[in-house]
């Protein structure tokens, strides 16, 4: 770093900045409907092997009777007989691989659909599992290369998405590029076996969740893109790759999960069971795929932001596109291929209930806004469309079949929405409403509209949310105690707790499961070393976990299972912080001040005030930072005389300092008081990766 007057050597600052490293190192953009690497704020590189995911614990049960008897009514609720589902998810197979894993340059395990052979060896679902899960899970392992259509081809089970090819006139775009390049290149390497080498004019990114453009360097190279300060055609005419986004879609893969990155990577351990293994006590599918994989992601930024619903040509291909902001993705976009008849619906139609509300955490999306675009798209291609296809699952075809998925799905986020509202004026709270309000009939038996990733219980909870908050208005509510303090107090009045527990056993028997883990909660949040507690509390969670529908309920349930029974296990899988720079390196600059915001200690830092002159000089913008009571304060386009500092720096330059890297000190130039940014980011505390969940 340079301005040696003010004494600040390379070794100062870098100790300096190391803590920082690790802080920005978790900052970054998960789904992942899916997660990010919150294992990479631990300082792990690229060439350190992942760690195998935790096998499901030997203390495992087998399914009570009372769980039996739910899982087989299951049968007698759905129509097992119907197996259109099946034939849609292996119509068109071109190739499926005997055996599908994948590994990275090391030798690293990063995606295993083998692992779920054992479904086909079974003639109907274990007692453990959900049958309508078992029966979804199987349908998912269904890996392989598909013909949608001639000329529309889809790789599915490579990963949690689909990567999509759709032949143009000379060559081939691609829409959604997997979550990791590893699959992606599989992917890439299938469809070149059966179609020669692929001559790619375009990629297009269907909405900003990673698993749908984290694996772009598994299709393309950096260099391969097109000039973003060209036109479309002339982007395309280039030779080079044009790449297609949603508008906003940079900004949003960027900032979704940067600010709560960290607690959403632990969250989201329970969510996609990343602790369990694929077997009859363990996970199961999520819905939208067998789940996450564990590669290199990358982050290329579009070429041409899609900005409306324009209508473009790409070597000849016609694409109509939809946009449908704020619907599973804050930027999203469906698109219709004429000469296909073929139209892409992206995550909003995806052959089952999706989420409202995310269990690792996000933003609640707008159910009425969601609704509301599949009828648009059923308007604007319904009666034109001879098959619809989307980032996840498999394909619907015939126009009045489609017409059905389409109004089908439409209707369930309508009715989610506006019955919420309905019982919301009647005086119901959240969880009254969703503990009682059902699927009108016929949608409920629809496989595609079933509970494998989203839930109805908790999408009401989020219209709830949505519309009214958190507060039930109930005045006892207004600042609750907090769970460790209530727990401990609560036991204190119930006195005898061996007594609670052989009440709780008695409720297990009765099958009682969730009263049985509420009350066994308390227990091992008022004393955590209360394993009998934590074993009861595992059992009840189990069961659960057997019964559910849902994937990342399953998941969920026995996570938590496993760590009441041994503890937590966040130090048995880890993850690559490499591919993670270039989305870090993406934030605006607003980003990041927000981020050191957020990660200083407002309160220790409440004395301390700072002033800065900021340059990016790559970007020609500047900025002027103040932190005043502990508050840090941005101002675009500003600079004060007074100012304590002035750094001038490009934005790749300031992410290489705060990752530590010594090449990148040597471009910040400081005038003024290098102390005075030392002291920015002297009270920022490390973000918690392994905090615990199930216990206090």
């Amino acid at each position: 770093m340079r301005g040696k007057r003010n004494g600040i050597g390379k070794k100062r600052i870098g100790a300096l900045l190391l803590g920082m490293s690790l802080l920005l190192s978790a900052c970054t953009q998960e789904e992942l409907e899916y997660y990010s690497s919150y294992a990479a704020a631990a300082g792990l590189t690229s060439d350190e092997p992942a760690a195998a995911a935790a096998p499901t614990t030997t203390d495992a049960k087998e399914a009570a009777e009372f769980t039996k008897a739910a899982n087989e009514s299951v049968y007698d609720m759905l129509d097992f007989e119907d197996e259109s589902e099946k034939e849609n998810a292996l119509r068109g197979l071109i190739e499926a691989p005997e055996s599908l894993v994948i590994y990275d340059e090391n030798g690293n395990k990063i995606w295993d659909v083998e692992q779920y052979s054992f479904l086909n060896e079974l003639e109907k679902a274990p007692d453990t599992i959900n049958p309508s899960l078992f029966r979804n899970t199987l349908y998912d392992s269904y890996a392989g290369l598909f013909e949608v259509c001639d000329g529309i081809y889809q790789v599915r089970g490579y990963d949690m998405a689909n990567a999509t090819f759709i032949r143009t006139d000379n060559g081939w775009i691609v829409f959604d590029v997997l979550m990791c390049e590893e699959d992606m290149k599989a992917a890439k390497d299938l469809m070149e076996k059966h179609f020669g080498k692929l001559d790619v004019k375009a990629v297009l990114y269907s909405h900003s969740h990673i698993d749908h453009y984290g694996g772009i360097y598994g299709l393309i190279d950096k260099e391969d893109a097109a000039d973003p300060s060209l036109p479309l055609d002339e982007q395309v005419a280039s030779g080079k790759v044009a790449v297609l986004a949603p508008e906003g879609f940079l900004e949003h893969a960027v900032a979704e999960n940067v600010y709560a990155g960290t607690a959403m990577g632990r969250r989201a351990q329970y969510q996609y069971g990343t602790l369990l293994k694929a077997d009859p006590k363990g996970k199961m599918s999520i819905g939208i795929g067998l789940g996450q994989s564990l590669g290199h992601r990358g982050l290329l930024a579009p070429t041409y932001s899609v900005s409306g619903n324009e209508t473009v040509t790409i070597d000849g291909l016609e694409i109509q596109f939809q946009l449908t902001p704020n619907t599973e993705a804050p930027a999203e976009m469906n698109a219709y291929f004429p000469k296909y008849r073929g139209l892409w619906l992206a995550e909003n139609c995806t052959g089952t209930m999706h989420n409202l509300y995310t269990l690792r955490g996000a933003e609640i999306r707008d159910a009425a806004e969601w609704s509301r675009y599949i009828l648009e798209a059923e308007k604007l291609f319904g009666e034109k469309t001879d098959v619809v296809f989307q980032s996840h699952n498999w394909p619907h075809w015939g126009t009045e079949t489609i017409l059905d998925y389409m109004q089908n799905t439409a209707a369930v986020y309508r009715y989610i929405n506006d019955q919420t509202l309905h019982y919301i004026n009647m005086g119901y709270t959240a969880e009254e409403i969703s503990n009682t309000l059902v699927l009108p009939e016929k949608l409920n038996r629809l496989w595609y509209t079933r509970q494998y990733y989203g839930t109805l219980s908790h999408n009401i909870k989020a219209v709830y949310q949505r519309y009214m908050g958190w507060y039930d208005a109930n005045p006892v509510n207004l600042n609750r105690m907090s769970p460790e303090d209530s727990a401990k107090k609560l036991v204190s009045y119930l006195g005898d707790t061996d007594r609670v527990l052989a009440l709780a056993q008695q409720d297990f028997d009765k099958g009682e499961y969730q009263w049985v883990a509420q009350i066994t909660k308390e227990l091992v949040f008022a004393d955590p070393s209360n394993q009998e507690a934590r074993n009861l509390c595992a059992d009840a969670l189990e069961q659960l976990g057997y019964q559910a529908e849902s994937g990342t309920w399953r998941n969920a349930y026995l996570v938590g299972a496993l760590e009441l029974r041994m503890g937590n296990q966040t130090d048995k899988i880890a993850y690559f912080s490499e591919s993670d720079l270039e989305t870090r390196a993406a934030m605006t600059p607003e980003m990041i001040f927000d981020f050191i915001d957020i990660q200083t200690d407002a309160i220790a830092a409440a004395d301390d005030d700072v002033t800065l002159n900021v340059i990016f000089e790559d970007r020609d913008e500047k900025y002027y930072v103040a932190r005043k009571t502990g508050v840090l304060l941005a101002y675009k386009d500003r600079q004060e005389e007074d100012a304590e500092c002035t750094v001038t720096l490009t934005g790749a330059g300031l992410f290489g300092v705060l990752a530590g890297n010594e090449e990148d000190m040597d471009s910040i130039r400081v005038e003024g008081d290098i102390n005075a940014f030392q002291r920015l980011i002297k009270y920022m505390g490390s973000p918690k990766q392994d905090f615990n969940i199930i216990e206090p």
